[in-house]
């Protein structure tokens, strides 16, 4: 008997709704809240930063269905859908009973599943009258899928990208510039933001909290600009349940349904894209599959963070927001996974770690190395350092089953490759990297500058 290898849905069969999973949510989030008047936040509020229909979606409590744009749909199509695929050849190695698939959101011209909310949101700033976007990003994926959507409905683009991960990985930079964006390493001299924080450390080498302060400061000092974001927020999480929509349908093909779902954590996106739909079934009592979110064990702010309100930025620009952080000021190690090096997690995914729907595993960096190399020589896939931790935590749960002998069915997202990361790979394989941890002592310093702010 012939097995089949992936599961591709045909065009016509595109989800053409988002899902949003606060309309279900027995627990909504708390409120994002105005860092001068604590008061929550209106959706008129978050529009002096973000597209209009953006910050509507953000704190849409009542609708479980949202209409994607039939023009976001048809550039939907130049790539959607995306496979899913057994991963025969890792069941194999590891030795496994369980199934293990994956969602391969990397087959995009991008490279990753970030495009899934670049297009919405220069859709809806096009509509609204802009003429700009700006927006940080870490190890470049975001930065990459913005300046292309941006390209493609006509908007000018400014990506502040974390000056470190711009040294790891300078050919997604180029890839940025090649669609027309201006890319500026951050922290950089070019914003008060950026230069307040040199003049305090001169040598600091950047993090996504340096880059949303920049990204903010340009949105908000530029007319008609607007800033736009790959993670954390609502909206963001809610295009990408995209990704977990597909992958409901095409489980449903190949006859399985998944005991657990896995993705990496950084922000939230794409653990939240594949995430989402899936326990929509839970919150109902129809199923009862186990959510994992696998972040590096040098940034764990779902294990080892504090849930209270904080910026999401580190020049405190931003809304305070209800999420388990490090504090906005936590400085990450300097991992090649520079997607996954954010402070705060978002609010949904902040309270559904409460409402424990869902857990969080640390994955140490040679671990995740380790992981996606098994990967690449067992399914011919080059996983991004980010997709590598999902994939380790995958391991880790195959490993159970061998030594308990369930067959469970494990479905990871495969967040995009890694292909533009491979000086990692090489200092990973000449065995230059090395873990990093984070003290206790180090994230109680940081979480204690915030005793000012906020608490629930």
């Amino acid at each position: 008997m012939t097995k089949q290898k992936k599961y591709l849905l045909p065009e016509n069969e595109i989800p053409t709704q988002w899902y949003n999973i606060m309309a279900d949510m027995p627990n909504k989030p708390l409120p994002p809240i105005h860092p001068q008047t604590h008061k929550p936040l209106t959706w008129q509020d978050l529009a002096h930063i973000f597209p209009e229909e953006c910050s509507k979606q953000e704190l849409d409590m009542e609708h479980e269905w949202i209409d994607i744009p039939e023009e976001v749909l048809d550039k939907y199509r130049f790539y959607r859908s995306t496979p899913l695929v057994r991963a025969y050849e890792l069941e194999k190695a590891l030795g496994t009973p369980a199934h293990i698939y994956f969602k391969n959101e990397s087959v995009n011209p991008l490279g990753s599943h970030k495009i899934n909310s670049a297009l919405p949101q220069c859709y809806y700033a096009k509509q609204e009258g802009t003429t700009n976007v700006t927006t940080e990003t870490g190890a470049g994926q975001w930065g990459m899928a913005l300046s292309y959507a941006a390209k493609i409905f006509g908007l000018e683009c400014a990506v502040y990208q974390v000056k470190i991960t711009m040294q790891q990985k300078p050919y997604r930079s180029s890839v940025m510039r090649t669609f027309g964006a201006a890319v500026t390493g951050s922290p950089s001299m070019s914003t008060r933001a950026g230069k307040d924080i040199i003049t305090k450390d001169p040598l600091h080498p950047g993090s996504l909290g340096t880059a949303i302060s920049e990204a903010v400061e340009l949105a908000t000092t530029t007319p008609h600009c607007k800033y736009v974001l790959g993670s954390v927020l609502n909206h963001v999480g809610l295009h990408q349940t995209i990704i977990g929509l597909e992958a409901e349908k095409q489980m449903q093909m190949a006859g399985e349904y998944p005991d657990t779902v896995i993705a990496c954590f950084g922000g939230g996106s794409n653990f939240g894209g594949i995430a989402f739909p899936f326990m929509r079934h839970n919150i109902s009592g129809e199923r009862h599959t186990e959510f994992i979110a696998a972040e590096p064990n040098s940034c764990p702010k779902l294990t080892r963070g504090k849930f209270q309100y904080d910026f999401g930025d580190e020049a405190g620009y931003t809304p305070l927001l209800p999420m388990f952080t490090l504090g906005h000021q936590f400085k990450p190690s300097n991992i090649h996974a520079g997607g996954l090096r954010y402070h705060g997690a978002g609010m949904i995914v902040s309270q559904l770690i409460k409402d424990k729907m869902m857990h969080g595993v640390d994955i140490p960096q040679l671990e995740s190395f380790e992981s996606g190399m098994l990967f690449a020589r067992t399914e011919g896939i080059i996983p991004a350092p980010e997709s590598c931790h999902a994939i380790a935590a995958t391991i880790r749960e195959a490993k159970k089953c061998k030594e308990t002998g369930e067959q469970k069915v494990i479905l990871f997202c495969l967040s995009g490759h890694g292909l533009i990361d491979m000086p990692s790979y090489e200092q990973f394989i000449s065995g230059d990297l090395q873990n990093y941890t984070v003290s206790d002592e180090e994230i109680e310093r940081n979480v204690s500058e915030l005793e000012p702010i906020i608490k629930e």
